[in-house]
């Protein structure tokens, strides 16, 4: 058994742990405060993993990008691949928000939904306000690069990584031991990625732990035939993206979900693609995508292609629409996709993003924030689906563009 597989098998096992642990705490302790204090007690363990790889991904996206972009050589291959990686981007993106338009309306699981709605007053507690077409425009270029290092704001780290890779190549020769340096630096990266990822079952088995003692089954009752429903959605968007993969990179597909099922899981349990990142950086890189495509199409992903994400802003937007009787047109609906096609880009540094998006959308269509509160007690499950889709879409995406330029090692 390779490394990779028996790392999948203890993720596999801490999740099924975790759930026995979670259950079996609130079943003996069925007190509200105990449950609490146990779950940010048991907690600890996945905000010390989730914060290690936070610590690794500023340095990596930063490392292998100069290098990536160096390795290209002229602006005319980066605008060239960029573009290809734009195009998907924005077509998956367009794919997952008119799938969700389709099943919310096909299902209309607000309206079947039956539970008693927040007054339409009521606060969800998101700030609409932090974030708008303005500050993401303004946001996506850094004011220091050792502040966006801090606090983790992966598109200004890209957006510094590209300037640099591409000085460094126009510079020639003197660039030469910046690249140099940044590659070394990528590699010691990735070796502590290996490190940091030994520590993965201990954090899926805090976080299954925690969020089933928390919230424990009987909120699947309540809420099964919505969760179910997004995702079936989720499931649809899966078998969509990886037919156009199958078309473009025939029977390989099955290969790549192979590669990548170790951190699908990762982000699956954690309900963070974020911290699935290093994994899957390494794991296409060994399906045979070039260093320079994977570390140039990942990084965007992650700010442009979060396909899952998008899929459930307007799964979640509509939904609330229908629970409090509001019936918005199609060309309403369609509006609202565009909205949502703009503003979610970028997201990925802004905690609770989606909802934070959410929340902006609904206010622009007269639909109350407070609907908002329906989905905060299952957010964290309906997360877990959507973390995981994207990690299927920017591994998808990766593998395109890298077969397009025809680097795609067999």
């Amino acid at each position: 058994m390779t490394s990779s597989n028996r790392l999948t098998l203890w993720i596999f096992i801490a999740m099924v742990v975790g759930i026995a642990a979670g259950a079996g705490y609130r079943a003996a302790f069925p007190d509200e405060r105990s449950i609490a204090a146990f779950s940010d007690h048991i907690s600890i363990l996945t905000d010390i993993f989730l914060r290690l790889v936070k610590m690794i991904i500023a340095p990596l996206v930063l490392s292998t990008l100069v290098v990536g972009v160096a390795k290209l050589g002229d602006l005319g291959s980066v605008g060239r691949i960029g573009g290809r990686a734009l195009l998907w981007f924005v077509s998956a993106s367009l794919v997952s928000l008119l799938l969700g338009m389709l099943l919310v309306n096909l299902f209309e699981p607000g309206v079947s939904l039956h539970l008693p709605l927040p007054p339409a007053d009521a606060s969800a507690g998101i700030d609409r306000e932090a974030f708008t077409l303005r500050s993401f425009i303004t946001h996506v270029f850094p004011k220091s690069v050792v502040e966006a290092m801090a606090h983790n704001e992966i598109l200004q780290i890209v957006v510094f990584s590209l300037m640099l890779g591409v000085a460094c190549a126009a510079t020639g020769e003197k660039g030469e031991p910046i690249v140099k340096a940044m590659d070394s630096l990528g590699h010691v990266m990735l070796k502590v990625t290996g490190m940091v990822m030994n520590a993965a079952p201990f954090a899926v088995f805090g976080a299954m732990a925690a969020v089933i003692a928390q919230k424990g089954f009987g909120i699947l009752w309540d809420y099964g035939r919505f969760i179910l429903q997004f995702y079936f959605g989720l499931v649809l968007l899966w078998v969509v993206l990886l037919l156009v993969c199958w078309a473009i990179i025939g029977r390989r597909t099955g290969a790549l979900i192979g590669r990548i099922k170790d951190p699908l899981l990762l982000a699956f349990s954690t309900a963070s693609s974020e911290a699935a990142y290093p994994r899957t950086l390494e794991n296409l890189e060994r399906f045979g995508c070039p260093n320079r495509i994977v570390s140039f199409i990942l990084p965007l992903g992650y700010s442009f292609n979060l396909d899952g994400s998008m899929m459930y802003m307007t799964f979640a937007s509509l939904f609330i629409a229908q629970a409090y009787g509001i019936d918005l047109s199609m060309s309403q609906q369609l509006t609202m996709l565009l909205v949502l096609m703009v503003t979610s880009k970028g997201i990925a540094g802004v905690p609770r993003a989606s909802l934070v998006v959410i929340a902006g959308t609904l206010a622009l269509f007269d639909i109350p924030e407070a609907g908002l509160l329906l989905l905060l007690g299952v957010d964290h499950l309906l997360d877990m689906g959507r973390s995981a889709t994207n990690v299927v879409g920017n591994a998808v995406a990766t593998v395109v563009v890298s077969k397009w330029e025809g680097m795609l090692e067999k």
